[in-house]
């Protein structure tokens, strides 16, 4: 594990610097209360921190009100070091934000008997964050494809929309469904549908950027949000990534099995500042027309007419890409 040593003594930091490498420590040694804190902000620094009281620059408490003032990173478990041994300076340096209180000259097996105590801190917090990151990730993500739930895509949609407006740019909506995926439950069972439809996640997750939103909506539904998409392009892109599911058969464990899907398209721009739901009627509109026209094809949404067919109306700047 890293450790910091801040000491402005140069024999007193070298020979706590030989102790802790003995002791298994990757060690890193500065000489002011300066130094010590930008060691102590970098994004893989040291978490166990020694810290001399009298330092130039910035005293060992006043490092520790600095790093306890930075919310945002790891915690660091601080031990402050002073030949000072009265009660009001280990209040004073505790309430700094120290996590402990070493007086000099210490033992060396009490010093790593104690940092042993913030070894085990530390661990207990990281499986806090841990604990935390996993309830956050099942409460926004769908179990099965580990994709977006519909709850947690229909609120990101609803961010970019007013992004889009605000930035005068536009999203596009696709929303798509596995054509015939009934067949594939009642012929060869659930365990194979759902390898289907992790498969059909994996593919669409991997034909759009890292910055679009893909999620589950329902069942065999699922919805794709392409940010920052200009209207020109966006029908060719919506065709790609419909081929990416029927271009070639998914591999499940009863071999593989060649399917489609239908998805309704549906460009901001085109409906201006609109509810959420609104637009996803309209483009759930549009997939039913696409079911309607045969499966295995998109339809645009427009205002006031009914759905465009694609690939047959694509613009001719958009068939020339493909």
């Amino acid at each position: 594990m890293k450790i910091l040593i801040a000491d402005d003594e140069a024999l007193s930091r070298r020979l706590l610097e030989k102790t802790l490498e003995r002791a298994g420590y990757e060690v890193t040694a500065v000489e002011n209360g300066k130094q010590a804190l930008e060691q102590l902000g970098k994004l893989e620094g040291p978490r166990l921190a020694l810290l001399d009281w009298v330092m130039p620059e910035l005293d060992g408490p006043g490092v520790c009100r600095a790093v306890r003032m930075r919310s945002e990173q790891t915690y660091v478990y601080m031990v402050l070091l002073t030949s000072k041994g009265s009660k009001e300076e280990t209040v004073l340096g505790l309430e700094s934000g120290a996590d402990d209180y070493l007086t000099k000259p210490f033992n060396a097996e009490e010093l790593r008997a104690r940092l042993r105590v913030g070894e085990r801190i530390l661990l207990l917090e990281d499986r806090l964050v841990e604990a935390r990151e996993n309830m956050r990730f099942r409460a926004t993500h769908d179990p099965l494809t580990s994709l977006l739930n519909r709850g947690a895509i229909m609120d990101l949609l609803g961010r970019e929309l007013h992004r889009s407006e605000r930035e005068q740019k536009s999203a596009a909506i696709l929303l798509g469904d596995v054509d015939h995926f009934k067949r594939v439950n009642d012929s060869l069972g659930h365990v194979v549908g759902d390898e289907v439809l992790v498969e059909i996640a994996n593919r669409l997750l991997g034909s759009v950027r890292s910055y679009d939103f893909v999620g589950r909506y329902g069942g065999e539904e699922f919805l794709v949000v392409l940010n920052s998409c200009d209207p020109t392009y966006a029908p060719g892109r919506a065709e790609e990534i419909r081929r990416s599911i029927s271009n070639r058969p998914l591999q499940t464990a009863k071999g593989p099995l060649s399917l489609t899907m239908s998805f309704g398209v549906l460009l901001s721009a085109d409906w201006g500042p609109r509810p959420v739901e609104e637009l996803l009627h309209q483009v759930d509109l549009a997939l039913y027309e696409a079911k309607a026209a045969g499966r295995d094809c998109l339809r645009i949404a427009k205002p006031g007419a009914r759905a465009e067919v694609l690939p047959e109306n694509l613009p001719q700047a958009v068939r020339q890409r493909q």
